[in-house]
């Protein structure tokens, strides 16, 4: 991975929260000047969206907040992830424990919460906004923002003390 901290999203299909997790967390790793040190991807736990845009409504709540995302195309996590990537951060207990059955123990302690990061909300998941309201976009969006801010925090401490 040349060197480069890897950093990948998880959700479900991967055309949700996932892809705007990564594009969000770009925008901050960007700004930060930190990008071309990280390797940053998004994956889904399932098959069923591979190939395919986020969301269109996803992508509207994202573009309104300066977020671009219609580049990015659903693809499925593997096991090679597990090993591959530094930071695995799923959104949800049900995507921990997908990402569990693909590794072996070893990797299990790999997986995190994104929202173990959030010192901001108390709630440990990012609710799958797919099925439900419009405004649920809106608060997955909320939730993200303030956990990846927190994530980069972290990345950019882990990254001075390797300086050091």
């Amino acid at each position: 991975m040349e060197n480069k901290l890897g950093v990948l999203f998880v959700c479900t299909a991967n055309i949700c929260r996932s892809p705007t997790a990564e594009a969000v967390f770009r925008h901050k790793a960007s700004k930060a000047g930190l990008i071309d040190r990280l390797l940053v991807d998004s994956a889904g736990t399932h098959d069923y969206q591979i190939g395919n845009s986020p969301d269109p409504r996803a992508q509207l709540v994202a573009s309104k907040r300066g977020y671009l995302m219609s580049d990015l195309r659903a693809r499925q996590v593997t096991r090679a992830d597990l090993e591959r990537f530094d930071y695995i951060l799923a959104m949800d207990m049900q995507n921990m424990s997908a990402l569990h059955r693909l590794g072996e123990p070893d990797l299990w302690q790999k997986p995190k919460l994104l929202m173990s990061y959030s010192q901001l909300y108390k709630a440990k998941e990012i609710a799958d906004p797919y099925s439900a309201r419009e405004d649920s976009f809106e608060l997955a969006l909320d939730m993200i923002e303030s956990s990846t801010s927190g994530l980069l925090m972290a990345i950019r401490t882990k990254l001075e003390q390797a300086e050091h």
